[in-house]
């Protein structure tokens, strides 16, 4: 089995991406990019290559015998005058800060075609690690009552429009006002800034109020970039005071799912998955 090559940023993703590539026997050759690199990953056989070494990054996923590629983890939108590209990444740059200007989506999908015009297999991470997408309905014993499940759907309504116009992917509602919605900071970031609220508009440890919402942008490229939550999204959550987190089923990514439900749990939030087509 040719080994699985990921093209790896920060975070827990592309670790478990690798721990379940390793342990079904497949391998895995990975793609730390340079300034993001995961310390998790430090253990796999790989190199480090920057943003615009795509030249470099292809010739030495080739060389491992890659067919299949992986993005996963976070790296942040490049300085374009900053970036230092080899041939490839000089003969492919026009095209790329093209795409950049029509929004992140666009820049993914022109990442995307590029390895495919390459000759790789571009699966998502939900592939490459197994099922790690949310399913439908309460995760937790812990449910959401009919006011929460208001705030919800407003929450995922909000996000809706806000990843139609290419900002983000979250956004958090509390008894029906809206606190706080995702851009280039990202999820952890909105929740800091939540926190920071007065908490007779957000909720408490005592008296817990608010839901996240996190859903896929409506024209996403669901191979890559889909919605996280983890042990982080939960605790970052539970400081915020909030009671809950919803998500679309199937269309995020839950990684090390057990843990998380119990963390959940513990702390007496909720986790939802609600449909595609909801609101």
């Amino acid at each position: 089995m040719a080994p699985l090559g990921i093209i790896a940023g920060l975070g827990d993703l592309p670790v478990h991406v690798a721990a379940a590539a390793t342990e079904r026997g497949q391998g895995v050759f990975v793609i730390r990019m340079k300034g993001f690199e995961e310390p998790g990953l430090a253990t796999y056989p790989g190199i480090v290559a920057g943003v615009a070494e795509i030249g470099k990054t292809m010739k030495a996923l080739t060389q491992a015998g890659c067919q299949q590629v992986c993005f996963a983890g976070i790296v942040k939108r490049p300085d374009f005058q900053a970036l230092k590209p080899d041939l490839k990444g000089i003969s492919l740059l026009p095209k790329a800060i093209s795409a950049a200007r029509e929004g992140d989506d666009a820049l993914l999908s022109f990442l995307i075609k590029t390895f495919e015009n390459e000759g790789f297999d571009v699966i998502g991470a939900d592939e490459a690690a197994g099922s790690l997408t949310g399913e439908a309905g309460a995760l937790t014993g812990v449910q959401p009552t009919l006011e929460q499940l208001d705030d919800l759907k407003k929450a995922a309504s909000v996000a809706t429009e806000m990843g139609r116009l290419d900002i983000g992917q979250g956004a958090i509602v509390a008894n029906g006002l809206v606190l706080c919605v995702e851009a280039q900071e990202g999820t952890d970031e909105m929740l800091r800034r939540c926190a920071e609220l007065p908490s007779q508009i957000r909720g408490s440890e005592g008296a817990r109020a608010g839901v996240l919402v996190k859903r896929p942008k409506p024209q996403q490229e669901r191979r890559i970039d889909l919605p996280t939550i983890g042990m982080r999204t939960i605790d970052l959550a539970a400081e915020a005071g909030l009671a809950g987190i919803g998500f679309e089923a199937d269309g995020a990514l839950i990684i090390n799912s057990a843990q998380v439900r119990d963390r959940a749990e513990a702390l007496g939030l909720f986790l939802y998955g609600f449909p595609k087509d909801w609101p």
